[in-house]
């Protein structure tokens, strides 16, 4: 949650404010400082009109990644804030696992700042946020879904309806990390579905899909399907981090 500027000099008083990455003073709490702001690694230009994907070089307008002209995929886009890289990586370990939910205002406006650069979002077309499920033991063991936590963020700068609870993980899933493509396809094959009674508003509707992070969209493509499949008209998918190690620059890998 953003700290009202009623007591923010209060809280900063308290809490001095730090960098999330180096801990080095900042002028306001949940930024960077100068030096780590640029080890971030922001997808360029141009990119994939299907999924997002940079090119390496200039491409003519509309041209299409070779992935999405073999399976052409089942949502509307993909916009990631950042590229995984350490730096990333850094700020999602601490966010999720080191159960820092102050970054949540940090990381949720860097996708939001993306998500209009890009203009994914049609002009005062109404969207649906919704956050990718996790399983409740999961979210029994954390105490919090990040993916909630940055939806809640999004919705309220974008103006869009946060809708927090429209999917459910089904039954608790391995970790996919090392699974091949097929493998991961097969574990998630059922686990996620919508909650009983949100159809009818997923129906005709235009959903941003948010997680944390995108690393080989099986869980996302699920996620995807069950709201096509409920009737949403578009699904574009929104994500912190994104993980493409051919895209990173040499000196932000």
């Amino acid at each position: 949650m953003q700290v009202p500027d009623r007591v923010a000099p209060i809280v900063d008083f308290i809490f001095p404010p730090r960098c999330p990455l180096c801990g080095a003073a900042v002028a306001r709490q949940g930024g960077l400082c100068a030096a780590c702001w640029p080890t971030l690694a922001i997808p360029s230009e141009p990119s994939c009109p299907g999924c997002g994907r940079p090119f390496a070089g200039a491409a003519a307008p509309g041209t299409h990644c070779a992935p999405c002209l073999a399976q052409p995929p089942a949502h509307d886009g993909i916009v990631a804030a950042t590229l995984y890289n350490a730096a990333a990586r850094r700020l999602v370990i601490a966010f999720k696992h080191g159960r820092r939910i102050a970054l949540a205002p940090l990381l949720g406006r860097l996708i939001s700042a993306r998500l209009t650069a890009s203009r994914s979002l049609g002009a005062g077309e109404p969207w649906l946020v919704v956050p990718v499920p996790i399983h409740r033991w999961r979210l029994w063991h954390r105490g919090f879904n990040q993916s909630a936590l940055l939806a809640r963020d999004i919705a309220a700068r974008i103006g869009g309806e946060l809708i927090v609870d429209a999917m459910v993980r089904r039954r608790a899933t391995p970790i996919l990390g090392g699974l091949g493509r097929t493998a991961r396809e097969r574990a998630l094959r059922g686990a996620i579905a919508l909650k009983a009674g949100t159809a009818a508003r997923i129906r005709g509707a235009s959903v941003l899909l948010v997680d944390d992070v995108l690393t080989s969209g099986a869980t996302s493509n699920a996620c995807v399907r069950a709201l096509k499949r409920a009737g949403a008209k578009t699904v574009v998918i929104a994500c912190f981090a994104r993980v493409l190690d051919e895209a990173l620059p040499p000196d932000r890998a």
